[in-house]
């Protein structure tokens, strides 16, 4: 895995934790497949994520911090997450260790699934 690819990455989570929806997005390709780890499902393309961070952003307020970065036997990017979920109060529902595992496509973020390990 290049430096490069941890920068994206890193950057992506930088944004996403300060609430910079569009530079965030910007690290995502406009064709991805994000898990909906809220409500379930997966959201599709740039404009169905931006509406569920927004949804997400309005009941719970999640800290996705990266701690350590992998591959897996099929190339694909494994990042352990210290992942902190508060409700908007500021009281913690979740602190855990979850992973998140990453295909790029053209240099940006094509996909990610939510594993717990």
């Amino acid at each position: 895995m290049t430096e490069s690819i941890k920068t994206l990455i890193k950057k992506a989570y930088a944004d996403f934790n300060a609430r910079n929806i569009d530079d965030a997005l910007a690290t995502i390709h406009e064709d991805v497949d994000w898990p909906n780890g809220m409500e379930g499902g997966i959201e599709h393309g740039h404009d169905t994520v931006r509406s569920y961070w927004s949804r997400q952003w309005k009941v719970i307020d999640p800290y996705v911090e990266p701690v350590q970065f992998d591959t897996d036997e099929t190339g694909r990017i494994v990042v352990h997450v210290h992942q902190i979920v508060k409700d908007m109060t500021g009281k913690v529902l979740l602190d855990r260790i979850v992973q998140h595992i990453y295909m790029l496509k053209d240099n940006l973020i094509q996909s990610m699934e939510i594993r717990e390990p």
